[in-house]
C-alpha cells in the first residue's frame, strides 16, 4: 500500500493498514524524527480498541497496552538503546514473538533482533507538508 495524505486524514490512514490482508503484527516503523510515527501508532493502537491514553515510549523503551477485547498491544521506541544486547537483555524477542501487536520505532537500532516476517512502514515528509507513507510485508 502506498498513501499520500495529511495529518487530519491519519485515522483513515490507520483503519486503511489494519485492514490490509495478511499484515504482520509486528510493523517496523521508518521516518526522519518528527514525520510522524509516533502520531500514526497512536491511532493504530486507538483503532485496535485501546481507550486510555497512548504515548511514545521514549523513556520506558516500552510501552503496554490492552485493548478492549484483552489483546495486548506493544509500542516500542529504540532511539535511546545503545545495542542489541541492551535490547536483548530486557526481553525483547520475547514480545517480538509473543503473537501479539509489536509497533517499533527505530527499529535499525535492533537488526539482527527484528523478525524475519514482519511488517514494514515507511514515512516520508514531501514538500507540500503532506507525507507518502509505504506500508508492505517483508
Amino acid at each position: 500500500m502506498t498513501k499520500v495524505f495529511g495529518l487530519e486524514e491519519i485515522n483513515e490512514v490507520a483503519k486503511a493498514i489494519l485492514a490490509l490482508p495478511n499484515l504482520n503484527k509486528v510493523i517496523t516503523f521508518h521516518a526522519e524524527m518528527g514525520v510522524g510515527k509516533t502520531t500514526l501508532i497512536k491511532e493504530l493502537v486507538k483503532e485496535l480498541g485501546v481507550i486510555e491514553h497512548s504515548s511514545s515510549p521514549t523513556f520506558s523503551l516500552v510501552n503496554e497496552y490492552e485493548a478492549q477485547d484483552g489483546k495486548i498491544i506493544y509500542h516500542f521506541d529504540l532511539y535511546r538503546i545503545n545495542n542489541e544486547m541492551e535490547a536483548y537483555d530486557m526481553g525483547i524477542d520475547e514480545y517480538f514473538y509473543s503473537g501479539n501487536w509489536c509497533f517499533i520505532e527505530w527499529p535499525e537500532k535492533v537488526p539482527h533482533l527484528i523478525p524475519l516476517e514482519h511488517a514494514a512502514i515507511k514515512i516520508q515528509l514531501l514538500p507540500n507538508g503532506k507525507r507518502e507513507i509505504q506500508v508492505k510485508n517483508v
